[in-house]
């Protein structure tokens, strides 16, 4: 598919129906370098492997979602060009609707020089965000809601954002509730959110934050090799254990792999436990394996 040649009409559902899932947010190119270990500053280094990938958090999110079977679409910004080539011939390779790409007409693609530590499994990201435009609410406006089931934004462009939740608000009211399109904003909470508020652990970040959500909103909290914590609309508090890999070999892209093995079960019917437990378990096994091919 060339780029800015994405159709823009707006996607049929899935398979026998099913509606969509629609994650919101960055799309970029990650060129990531393994290395046995992670290289002192200053030195030459050679590396075991290098790939072009196509990342972001809402497009890798979107790139599981596609592994677990579910139809899914990506919206967020592109600019024509090599890497923007590059990138639409991956969510068509991956099956990801991207009819509601923004094509930009100035700025360009996000990059990511990502190192991967074969000896710790760490990643190490520096990502150029360039000056690429970011959707807006009234590129929002052009989606048609009725076809979606749930809908999932990367934490970016907060007021654009906003108005774009409210547009689903809107919606919502006007319809019965099984018709209605469940939302979810990035990170869920993440460790490294939970910890600048001042929280030691994902119990007391859920009990600390759930009185700034609204009522009902399901509260999560992923705690890397403890596991994550979930408080539901009624209250009840549940656990997951982590499932870590026998050897830990690349976390890139792990938390977007949890995010969207959560929301692919619940977005099932499935119970808010079964959920969490799933999206550890598939975070997990993306642990174990370069990149995101082998996780199902």
């Amino acid at each position: 598919m060339a780029a800015g040649a994405a159709d823009r009409r707006d996607p049929e559902p899935g398979p026998a129906g099913e509606k969509r899932i629609l994650c919101v947010g960055l799309v970029c190119l990650d060129i990531i370098s393994v290395v046995e270990a992670y290289p002192a500053e200053d030195s030459d280094t050679r590396c075991v492997s290098q790939r072009w990938q196509r990342g972001g958090n809402a497009s890798n999110s979107c790139t599981v979602l596609a592994l677990l079977g579910a139809p899914c679409a990506f919206m967020g910004s592109l600019a024509p060009g090599l890497a923007a080539d590059f990138i639409a011939a991956d969510f068509q390779r991956r099956g990801v609707d991207v009819s509601h790409v923004a094509w930009q007409p100035r700025g360009d693609v996000p990059c990511a020089c990502c190192v991967v530590s074969a000896a710790s499994g760490s990643r190490t990201i520096v990502l150029y965000d360039t000056n690429l435009p970011e959707v807006t609410a009234r590129d929002f406006e052009r989606v048609d809601l009725s076809q979606y089931k749930w809908i999932h934004w990367e934490a970016r462009n907060a007021a654009e954002q906003a108005a774009m939740m409210r547009r689903v608000e809107r919606h919502n009211r006007a319809r019965p509730p099984a018709e209605r399109v469940r939302t979810s904003v990035e990170v869920f909470i993440s460790k490294d959110v939970a910890q600048h508020f001042g929280y030691r652990s994902a119990p007391e970040a859920l009990r600390g934050l759930r009185s700034r959500v609204q009522p009902g909103a399901t509260l999560i909290c992923a705690w890397a090799e403890a596991g994550a914590d979930a408080v539901g609309p009624g209250g009840e508090l549940v656990h997951s254990d982590a499932f870590p890999p026998e050897t830990l070999v690349d976390t890139l892209g792990a938390g977007d792999t949890f995010n969207a093995a959560v929301i692919f079960a619940l977005s099932a019917g499935r119970s808010l436990q079964d959920a969490l437990t799933f999206g550890c378990q598939i975070a997990g096994r993306k642990c174990g394996i370069q990149g995101f091919d082998g996780i199902v």
